[in-house]
């Protein structure tokens, strides 16, 4: 009977450790400069690092790799399809209960750009901003942060799909303010040529949506195992000290 039991339990073990290795699942992401992003053929970025260290810790890879994509469909395939990680993402009440959330991963600051050179720009609450052009780029944190704060798409908020042609739109007077990440707003101008302290103004910080940071999520459909499995990785990265020295 004793030895009975001592398979069971080493069978269970064995099987407990294969999960990550037997499971079909993919990663996604989008351009977001500088946390994650494709360059030549390569998926790079701070965010990047911490996920493909886990990988590494937990022995196993997804069979197409790192997917990059536009964000609403990396959104979009990590909310409707199981065992689909998907990164750098911002925490909010819409999306709290259709993930399970790894993190945070990485810090992030968030503002209501203005050019510097347009001086009738005046916010001192988010109320404020109601009456100019938001640019917002569709389905991020951002924008969903606006909508359930009773701005409306058309009126105030004006989604492009990508950061990038929100910019150029802010630097057309098309819209007034750049509802944009701060790192990613200067590390994408700086790629395009442009002096980001000398063009952007800070006019309004976004502080309860940047305390939470960026995070790792698989949709509520996902195997619990498998998720468990991250989630153990990322905790045992902090606490052997490699995300802070990736960090």
């Amino acid at each position: 009977m004793k030895k009975w039991l001592t398979l069971v339990v080493f069978f269970l073990v064995s099987f407990n450790n294969l999960v990550v290795k037997a499971e079909d699942f993919r990663i996604v992401t989008e351009n977001f400069p500088p946390y994650n992003y494709k360059d030549s053929d390569s998926i790079r970025g701070f965010s990047t690092s911490i996920v493909k260290t886990m990988l590494e810790m937990l022995k196993t890879s997804p069979k197409n790799g790192i997917e990059v994509m536009p964000w609403v469909r990396a959104f979009e395939t990590a909310r409707l399809k199981k065992n689909v990680l998907i990164y750098s993402m911002g925490r909010n009440p819409k999306r709290e209960n259709l993930f399970h959330w790894i993190g945070p991963i990485a810090p992030s600051k968030y503002f209501l750009f203005s050019l510097k050179e347009n001086k009738n720009i005046n916010i001192e609450k988010l109320a404020d901003a109601k009456k100019y052009r938001i640019g917002t780029v569709r389905e991020d944190v951002r924008e969903q942060y606006l909508l359930s704060k009773g701005f409306v798409k058309g009126k105030n908020i004006f989604p492009t799909s990508t950061y990038f042609s929100s910019f150029l739109k802010l630097r057309a007077n098309r819209i007034d303010l750049w509802a944009m990440n701060e790192m990613v707003a200067f590390h994408l101008l700086k790629e395009k040529g442009y002096n980001p302290n000398s063009l952007l103004k800070r006019s309004f910080f976004f502080e309860n949506l940047s305390k939470k940071g960026l995070y790792m999520a698989f949709n509520k459909k996902s195997s619990i195992q498998l998720v468990k499995k991250f989630q153990g990785a990322f905790s045992k990265m902090k606490k052997s000290g490699k995300y802070d020295e990736l960090r």
